[in-house]
């Protein structure tokens, strides 16, 4: 796999990988490193961080302490592409990952995978302090959110970013054909979100 890591894309890296040892065993080497940030498993890291990885991996000492979020965003990013049901507390456990990456990512997977477990902690991540992550939570919003995540569907409707809100917007009409209920009327938050934040 290591010669191919630079010629085909994350996902066909990964249904390569998934022919070779199986789906079960990919999705959970995926978790793993997802739960530990772990960089032991070098082969599986290279296949899911291509050309990247093998960067890391050529330092004396990879992921310096500044760069060690790229494992866990890699695992999480895997898991778009292979899933096991058994990697979602992980998934969500990523949500209050201390890395942006992370966080962004572990949303994406909850839309992806529809983690309705999920759902308390992506809303909280309506306060996010990066658009991007904020912008991730309201697709997973729009996929798994129930009544009682509206206030934080309107707050990204309402962001000061404007991808967020569009986002938001659409996290409300989803959110409202799910629930067979027009959330878009409800009480709308006093001010636009994100305005002072870095």
């Amino acid at each position: 796999m290591e010669a191919n890591a630079d010629e085909a894309s994350p996902a066909e890296r990964v249904r390569a990988l998934c022919d070779r040892d199986g789906e079960a065993s990919v999705a959970a080497g995926c978790a793993e490193i997802l739960r530990s940030g772990s960089w032991a498993d070098r082969d599986l890291l290279i296949v899911l961080g291509g050309r990247h990885a093998l960067g890391e991996y050529a330092r004396d000492e990879p992921a310096r302490s500044d760069q060690d979020y790229w494992a866990p965003t890699w695992a999480a990013r895997g898991l778009l592409y292979v899933w096991t049901d058994e990697a979602a507390p992980a998934v969500v456990a990523a949500l209050r990952h201390e890395a942006w990456r992370v966080r962004e990512m572990a949303a994406k997977v909850v839309a992806t995978r529809e983690i309705g477990s999920a759902g308390d902690v992506v809303a909280a991540l309506a306060d996010d302090p990066v658009p991007r992550v904020r912008a991730a939570a309201a697709r997973a919003l729009r996929v798994i959110g129930e009544a009682e995540h509206t206030s934080a569907a309107l707050a990204l409707a309402h962001d000061s970013d404007v991808q967020v809100r569009v986002r938001g917007e659409q996290a409300l009409a989803g959110m409202s054909a799910r629930l067979d209920r027009d959330l878009q009327q409800l009480e709308q938050p006093s001010g636009p979100r994100g305005l002072a934040r870095p």
